[in-house]
């Protein structure tokens, strides 16, 4: 049977034998009694990463992300956001149905960041108006394309919220992507930001796992959230330790992931479906508006040759690079993809 190049997301992945090992070998305890050895030195981990005080073990990046905007923004009150944001195109309404908070966005611009768009959608209490209580950015913009936001904007942001007393919200499920792409360290990142999501599934390749990193304080309330989304586990150290392992013998290999990501950018913008100066990092978004095929088309031709591509909307595909696709994968994604463009 031929393999299959898996190319819809960077989250289905396996775990390498290292990691299996890793995984088996992991001393484990109840984590719900906050009695997990492996779990809380991941968590004193990824905080340290991120410049923050402490951190908390989710089972899923939505969910870390629906905590998060919890601890900032109370229910009635508002989360500003791109429009094109996972936390309010990827959640499944969370933010409304769990946490009773209202929603609002600034226009999406190609996943770019404008500090100066955003100030001024501020709103402050009074008028009848719901209060802007928190500001959410997503690093690297998913729907985007794997956009990379700069630092120096996410510093003028940060100067912005601060001085209007809005806090700040990372969604940083791919950060780790940023951080290789721009070589700026995750703590001056995670230093930016109130609280910060962290996924250890996209690109790392772990089989599940994220985390919530912000002061301590904020993460004991953390434990309630997750205790009422269901969220809490037990011997949790088991997954733990395959994010363990994926941060110290996995974050490197996304330079990787993101050359061959430019590999296949470079060889379908022929067809006009992709231009390679956006593609930075992992993701590789496919712009179909003008193509003969369409999302669907494009999808089920490829399907036919083993490879396998998200469909995003009826013109929009998506392609996404991972250490389970090696240079023989891309160059196949090359060919059956410039077969079904082409014909």
């Amino acid at each position: 049977m031929p393999v299959v190049v898996d190319l819809r997301s960077d989250t289905v992945t396996r775990p390498t034998p290292a990691m299996r090992a890793a995984i088996a070998e992991a001393e484990v305890g109840d984590d719900a009694y906050g009695e997990d050895p492996t779990v809380k030195a991941l968590e004193a981990e990824v905080a340290e990463l991120l410049g923050h005080e402490a951190a908390l073990f989710t089972p899923t990046g939505s969910m870390a992300n629906q905590i998060a905007i919890q601890l900032l923004v109370d229910p009635g009150e508002e989360l500003l956001v791109d429009s094109e944001a996972h936390v309010v195109t990827h959640e499944v309404g969370a933010a409304a149905v769990i946490g009773g908070i209202s929603t609002r966005t600034w226009p999406s611009q190609g996943g770019q960041l404008d500090a100066d768009l955003v100030a001024a959608q501020l709103r402050p209490d009074g008028y009848h108006a719901v209060a802007t209580r928190a500001v959410g950015v997503e690093q690297t913009h998913n729907r985007s394309g794997g956009v990379v936001l700069p630092l120096d904007e996410l510093r003028r942001l940060r100067d912005i919220t601060s001085q209007a007393g809005v806090a700040l919200h990372c969604d940083g499920a791919r950060i780790w992507h940023a951080h290789i792409a721009d070589g700026v360290p995750l703590i001056e990142y995670g230093r930016l930001f109130d609280t910060v999501s962290v996924c250890l599934s996209k690109g790392l390749g772990a089989p599940a796992g994220s985390l919530v990193i912000a002061s301590a304080d904020r993460i004991a309330r953390a434990r309630t959230l997750r205790k009422r989304m269901g969220g809490t586990m037990r011997q949790a150290g088991i997954l733990a330790a395959a994010g363990q392992h994926a941060l110290r013998h996995h974050l490197a290999g996304l330079a990787d992931d993101h050359a061959r990501a430019r590999r296949l950018a470079e060889a379908l913008s022929g067809f006009g479906v992709v231009d390679p100066a956006r593609v930075r990092t992992n993701i590789v978004p496919l712009d179909l508006t003008k193509s003969a095929a369409d999302a669907a088309t494009l999808a089920a031709g490829a399907a036919e040759h083993w490879l396998l591509v998200s469909v995003l909307g009826p013109r929009f595909a998506r392609l996404v690079t991972h250490h389970d696709v090696d240079d023989a994968g891309v160059e196949h994604a090359i060919t059956v993809l410039a077969g079904v463009l082409g014909r």
